[in-house]
């Protein structure tokens, strides 16, 4: 289900700096070997979700949140498949670019590797492996995305925050301790998968040094925001769902779970098509299009009905001559 969105357009800077288009990265890197044998030659990313390739799912937050320029970053034998299945973005009305992660050495690694994708802009990035989900996400991160000053984080209540990252939140919202897989956990909320950040993050990353286990870790960016005063968690409360899908039994139940509101509301979750169309990256005309590509499969179907849908209601709003 996709609401439409309240901010038109591309998301950008706010806080003190001058108003810059928010860049984006998904990081669909990894070996996958949680999901062995389905990842012997194949992204995880590229995996099944129901009806659409896991990419679908974060791919479809960013634009969410008004951005158009993007990059994906992979393994070298990954990135043909990528490029295969979503070429320049140009279609969907985005600027995809492309990049090579040799090797896993952390979520951070990721601004070093997408420095020159950032520039001087601020920067989104989500893991490739997370699907979100809830009423009026596409307002909650542009929001967010309006008000960035450091970081903007979001965290969402598990009944195990010992398996996660978890934050601890003052009166106003700002990040006050972050403590990794906490044996006494001082609140239920996990750090997830998406990240909003100032531009300051390509700096602060390659000030790390890495982990015991050899990465530069995520955890230790969002402590430096922390340490300033500048990092935010924001609540995904009831009525949100956050899944990764690192494991069989995860990606199982993304998949159900996709399965189930689609055929119960006869709405698509992370139909980059409709986001497309709705935040007015593409016209109908592009839309229908893109539908008529996809065949005579259900999701195509789909496709061309929307862009007749918002064909009519252009032709209904147009006063007669």
């Amino acid at each position: 289900m996709i609401e439409v969105p309240t901010l038109p357009g591309v998301a950008t800077l706010g806080g003190h700096g001058s108003r810059r288009p928010l860049k984006g990265i998904v990081l669909a890197g990894g070996s996958g070997t949680r999901l062995r044998p389905l990842t012997g030659t194949l992204s995880k990313q590229l995996l099944p979700v129901y009806d659409k390739p896991m990419i679908y799912y974060p791919l479809s937050v960013l634009m969410l949140a008004g951005i158009r320029e993007i990059q994906i970053i992979s393994a070298k034998n990954h990135l043909e498949m990528f490029r295969s299945l979503l070429g320049d973005g140009s279609q969907l009305g985005l600027e995809l670019t492309y990049a090579e992660q040799d090797e896993p050495r952390g979520i951070a690694e990721a601004f070093l590797i997408g420095e020159e994708h950032i520039g001087d802009s601020p920067v989104a990035l989500i893991l490739g492996d997370n699907v979100f989900h809830g009423p009026g996400f596409s307002t909650l991160i542009q929001q967010a995305a309006r008000r960035l000053d450091g970081a903007e984080l979001f965290g969402y209540p598990v009944q195990d925050p010992e398996r996660y990252g978890v934050g601890e939140l003052d009166s106003e919202g700002r990040l006050v301790s972050l403590v990794e897989k906490p044996a006494v956990p001082r609140s239920n909320l996990a750090v997830t998968g998406l990240y909003l950040y100032g531009n300051d993050v390509v700096e602060i990353a390659k000030g790390l040094t890495p982990s015991p286990r050899g990465e530069l870790e995520i955890t230790d960016v969002n402590r430096v925001y922390m340490a300033q005063g500048r990092a935010r968690l924001n609540e995904l409360g009831r009525g949100f769902a956050w899944l990764d899908m690192g494991t069989h039994d995860s990606l199982l139940q993304a998949g159900q779970y996709v399965q189930l509101l689609e055929q119960r509301q006869g709405e698509r979750i992370a139909c980059v098509e409709e986001i497309a169309l709705r935040m007015g990256f593409i016209s109908h005309e592009q839309c229908f299009a893109l539908g008529r590509e996809l065949g005579d499969s259900s999701y195509g179907n789909y496709v061309r009905q929307l862009a007749g849908r918002a064909a009519r209601s252009e032709r209904a709003d147009t006063p007669a001559a």
